[in-house]
C-alpha cells in the first residue's frame, strides 16, 4: 500500500536535489493499424496517436504540479512501426515516420519510440525495409526514435545486422552532419532489448502489454548524491553502509514515482504498468552519476575502481526499488551516457575515461556505450565492431545492453561537440584500433548463443 503521508514526506525532503520523474511514457498498441494501403494506414496511426495520447501532458502537468515533483518529458512508445511495414516498400516507411511525427507533435510530447526491429535471429521484409529507411527518416523527422535489437541471450548476435547497423549509422551521420550527426542520438542498438522501458531513444511497447499502458521512468542522480553526502558528513561510512544509504534512497525515490504513475494513468483511464528507477544524468552540475561515484570516493572516473563502484551503486539502486514497488520495470539501474552527464564528459575529455574502460563499466550497469562522440571518419566495420562488444556482454551476461554511437561528421578526437538540451555535449572520444576489425565483421553470420540460454 502506498502511504501518500510518506511519499509527500519524502517528497518536501527531496525537492532541491533534482528528483524528477524523468519520463511519463504512454505505450500504444498501433498493430491494429495495418493494412495494404499505406495513406490509409498512415492516417489510422495518426487518429490513434492523437485520441489515445490527447490529455498525456495535461495530465502529467497537472499531478507533477500537484506533487511539486516536475515530470520533465511526456513520451510515446509504439509498437514496432516494422509490423505495419510488411508488404510495403521503404517509400511507405518515410510515410509512416511522418505521420507518426505529425501527430507527436499535434499532441505535444516529446518523442515517440517504436521505429524498431527485433532482429535477433534474422529480417522479415518489413523490417529490411525499416532498416534501410533509418538514414533518411532520422533526417527528415524530429521526434521520431529508432531501435534495433540485434542480439538475445536466447539467439546469440545477429552479426549481418551488426553489419549493417554500422553502415547505417554511418549514413546517418552524414545524412544530418549540419547538426553534428545528431540524428545517430535518436538509434540504440540492443541485445536482450526491453519490452516495457520508457526511457528514449529505446522505448518501444512489447507484445503482451496491452492496448494502451502508462509506463514512468524517475530519475534521481542528484537525490542519490545529496544523501551520500549527508551520511559521509558525520565521518567515514564503509561501502557496506553506503550501499545501504543508496537502497534506501532508490526506496523512497521509486515510491513517489509509482505514485505519480497510478494517478496519471488512473486519470487517463489507462492501466498503470512500471516503473523504472534509473539513474538518468542531465548536464547539469548536480545531476551527474559521476558526481555519485566521486561522492563514493572515486575522485578520478575511469580510474581503478571505477567499475567496482559502478557495480555497487547499480545494484543497490535495483534492491531499493525492487524492495518499494512490485511494479519495477525497464532498465532500473544506473546509465552512464557520456554526453549527457557534465562529470563524465569532464572525465572523458581529460583522457580519465577512455571507450575501453567505458566499456568495462557497462559490464555492471544499465544499457551500455551510450551517447558517446566519436570521430566522423570512423567505419562503419569499426562502429560494428563496438556495437559487436557490446552486445556481447549483454549475450553473454544474460543482461541488456545497448550502444547509442554518434560519430560526428568533420571532428576528429578531441574536438568538442555541443547539442544543447538534455543531450549535453562533450569531446570526441578516441578509438584504439580503427579499422583492424574488418575482416571478422565482413564474415557476418550468427554468433550462437551461449550454454546458459538453455534453461528449460
Amino acid at each position: 500500500m502506498l502511504r501518500t503521508d510518506e511519499i509527500l514526506s519524502t517528497v518536501r525532503m527531496l525537492q532541491s536535489e533534482h528528483l524528477d520523474v524523468r519520463a511519463v511514457t504512454m505505450g500504444i498498441d498501433i498493430n491494429d493499424c495495418a493494412g495494404p494501403n499505406i495513406d490509409l494506414v498512415c492516417r489510422k496511426v495518426r487518429h490513434k496517436i492523437t485520441s489515445r495520447a490527447a490529455r498525456l501532458v495535461e495530465v502529467c502537468d497537472e499531478i507533477g504540479a500537484k506533487y511539486q515533483v516536475p515530470v520533465v518529458n511526456k513520451r510515446l512508445a509504439l509498437s514496432p512501426l516494422s509490423l505495419l511495414l510488411e508488404g510495403h516498400a521503404m517509400p511507405a516507411a518515410i510515410d509512416l515516420a511522418r505521420a507518426v511525427d505529425t501527430a507527436v507533435e499535434k499532441v505535444a510530447v516529446d518523442f515517440a519510440g517504436g521505429f524498431t526491429a527485433l532482429v535477433e535471429r534474422g529480417e522479415t521484409p518489413g523490417q529490411k525495409v525499416l532498416i534501410r529507411a533509418l538514414p533518411e527518416v532520422m533526417q527528415a523527422t524530429r521526434r521520431v526514435c529508432a531501435s534495433l535489437n540485434l542480439a538475445s541471450s536466447k539467439a546469440g548476435i545477429n552479426m549481418n545486422a551488426v553489419g549493417e547497423a554500422g553502415r547505417v549509422l554511418r549514413a546517418i551521420a552524414e545524412r544530418t552532419a549540419d547538426q553534428n550527426g545528431f540524428g545517430c542520438a535518436k538509434l540504440v542498438v540492443f541485445a536482450n532489448i526491453p519490452p516495457d522501458n520508457p526511457f528514449m531513444a529505446g522505448a518501444y511497447l512489447g507484445t503482451g502489454q496491452g492496448d494502451a499502458v502508462i509506463n514512468i521512468g524517475v530519475s534521481g542522480p542528484g537525490v542519490v548524491k545529496s544523501a551520500l553526502q549527508r551520511l559521509l558528513s558525520g565521518g567515514p561510512a564503509s561501502l557496506h553502509e553506503i550501499a545501504e544509504q543508496i537502497k534506501l534512497t532508490a526506496f523512497r525515490v521509486t515510491r513517489v514515482g509509482e505514485l505519480i504513475g497510478r494517478e496519471v494513468a488512473l486519470k487517463l483511464r489507462v492501466p498503470f504498468g512500471i516503473v523504472d528507477l534509473s539513474l538518468a544524468p542531465t548536464p547539469e552540475v548536480g545531476d551527474s552519476v559521476g558526481e555519485i561515484l566521486q561522492a563514493m570516493g572515486i575522485s578520478s572516473v575511469g580510474g581503478p575502481g571505477s567499475t567496482a563502484a559502478l557495480a555497487l551503486l547499480n545494484d543497490a539502486v535495483k534492491k531499493g526499488g525492487l524492495f518499494a514497488s512490485s511494479s519495477v520495470g525497464g532498465l532500473s539501474g544506473a546509465f552512464v551516457p557520456v554526453s549527457e552527464d557534465a562529470h563524465l564528459a569532464r572525465a572523458a575529455r581529460e583522457k580519465a575515461l577512455s571507450l575501453e574502460k567505458l566499456e568495462a563499466m557497462t559490464s555492471v550497469c544499465s544499457v551500455g556505450i551510450d551517447m558517446v562522440l566519436l570521430p566522423g571518419d570512423t567505419p562503419a566495420e569499426t562502429l560494428s565492431g563496438i556495437i559487436a562488444d557490446e552486445l556481447a556482454i549483454g549475450v553473454f551476461n544474460n543482461k541488456t545492453t545497448a550502444a547509442r554511437l554518434i560519430p560526428v561528421p568533420g571532428k576528429k578526437a578531441g574536438d568538442e561537440v555541443a547539442f544543447g538540451g538534455l543531450f549535453g555535449g562533450g569531446p570526441v572520444m578516441a578509438i584504439r584500433g580503427t579499422g583492424e576489425n574488418s575482416d571478422f565483421i565482413r564474415q557476418g553470420g550468427q554468433i550462437p548463443a551461449p550454454l546458459h540460454s538453455l534453461r528449460n
